[in-house]
C-alpha cells in the first residue's frame, strides 16, 4: 500500500544540503533564526540543550552523543552548555564564536572541547513546501540511532566533495535522512502531525487510502468506516493527531499532486482533474484557483517559465 510519509517527503525535494562541525568549550550559549528551513543536529561528543521557539510556546531538550535531533521549520533556536539555559529572543548573547575549517568554535577558544556536533541546513524546492512541513512534527528527537547518525555523515562528507553527481547524491541521502527521522519518532511524536496520524494504526489506513486513491470521493462518513470507526469519533480523533480535519487533509494532498502534475505538463488538465478526485475541469479549475489563487493553467504556465528562468 502507498507510504504517505515517503510521498510527502518526495514532494518536498529536499536538496543543497548546508552541514558544519561545531566545537564547544564550556560555559558557551548560541541563539541564531531561520526563515523556515529545516535545520538538524547530529551530537557526536558531550551533551548540550537545544531550546526551539515557535509562535505560542518553546521547547527545550536535552541532546547527548549519538542524538539526532531536526527542526523540519526552523524559525528561531538557541543551544547552550548544560550550565546554563538557551537564551531566549530578548536575552543578550556573548559567546565568542570563531570561524575553522569546516565549521566553528564556540566559547572559551583556549578551554577543553566538551561538545562536539554537526549541524546543517537544507532547502525543500518544492512550491508547496509551506503546505507539506505543516504535516510533519514541530521537532524531531532520535536517541541512540546509529544510522541517522551515519547518514548525516555522509551528507556532510558529499556537501564538502567535488565528486562527481553530487547534488544528486545530496539529494537521495537527504530524502533517507528524512524518512528515517521521522519514521523512528513516528510512536513518541506528541505534535499533531502526519506522522502521528500514522502511528495510529486506524487512521493510518484512513491515511493510505487517501494517498493511493485521491480520485475516490472520499467523504468523512466512508473514511471512517474503512477505519472501523463512528464518524464523529473518526473525525475528532484525525484532526487531533494530523493537525487539520480529513477534507482538509485531502484537499490539500490532492491540490500538492495537481500542482506537480501541472509543473510536468505531461498530461491534460482534464486526466490530472479526473486523477484527483474531480468529475470535470471546470470544478476541478474553481477548487484549484480558489486553493492555489490562480487558474490550472496559468499556473502551469508560470511553472514551465520558472523553470526555463
Amino acid at each position: 500500500m502507498t507510504d504517505p510519509l515517503a510521498e510527502v517527503v518526495s514532494l518536498l525535494q529536499p536538496g543543497a544540503p548546508f552541514s558544519k562541525l561545531v566545537v564547544a568549550s564550556a560555559p558557551w550559549a548560541v541563539r541564531r533564526t531561520e526563515t523556515g528551513r529545516p535545520f538538524y543536529f547530529v551530537l557526536l561528543q558531550g551533551s548540550c540543550l537545544l531550546r526551539i521557539d515557535s509562535a505560542t510556546h518553546s521547547d527545550t531538550i536535552t541532546l547527548n552523543e549519538g542524538d539526532f535531533a531536526l527542526i523540519p521549520s526552523a524559525r528561531a533556536f538557541a543551544t547552550s552548555s548544560l550550565d546554563r539555559q538557551p537564551p531566549g529572543d530578548d536575552e543578550a548573547v556573548d559567546t565568542a564564536i570563531v570561524a575553522m575549517p569546516g565549521g566553528a568554535r564556540v566559547g572559551d577558544p583556549d578551554g577543553p572541547v566538551d561538545t562536539r556536533m554537526l549541524v546543517g541546513n537544507c532547502i525543500f524546492g518544492s512550491p508547496d513546501a509551506a503546505i507539506l512541513v505543516s504535516l510533519l512534527p514541530n521537532w524531531v528527537h532520535i536517541q541512540g540511532e546509529h544510522r541517522l547518525s551515519t547518514l548525516v555523515q555522509l551528507v556532510g562528507d558529499e556537501s564538502r566533495s567535488d565528486r562527481p553527481a553530487r547534488e544528486i547524491v545530496m539529494a537521495r541521502l537527504l530524502e533517507v535522512l528524512l524518512i528515517e527521522a521521522l519514521r523512528s519518532t513516528a510512536s513518541s511524536s506528541t505534535s499533531s502531525s502526519l506522522v502521528r496520524g500514522l502511528s495510529d494504526t486506524r487512521l493510518a489506513l484512513a491515511l493510505r487510502l487517501m494517498h493511493q486513491r485521491p480520485s475516490d470521493p472520499w467523504t468523512v462518513a466512508q473514511l471512517a468506516r474503512e477505519a472501523a470507526m463512528s464518524r464523529s469519533a473518526f473525525f475528532e480523533r484525525f484532526s487531533g493527531a494530523v493537525g487539520m480535519a480529513p477534507m482538509e487533509y485531502l484537499l490539500a494532498w490532492r491540490m500538492a499532486l495537481a500542482k506537480q502534475l501541472l509543473r510536468q505538463r505531461e498530461i491534460a488538465i482534464s486526466e490530472i482533474a479526473e486523477r484527483v478526485g474531480y468529475s470535470s475541469v471546470s470544478t476541478f479549475g474553481v477548487a484549484f484557483t480558489r486553493h492555489v489563487g490562480i487558474p490550472p493553467g496559468r499556473y502551469a504556465k508560470r511553472g514551465v517559465g520558472a523553470a526555463t528562468a
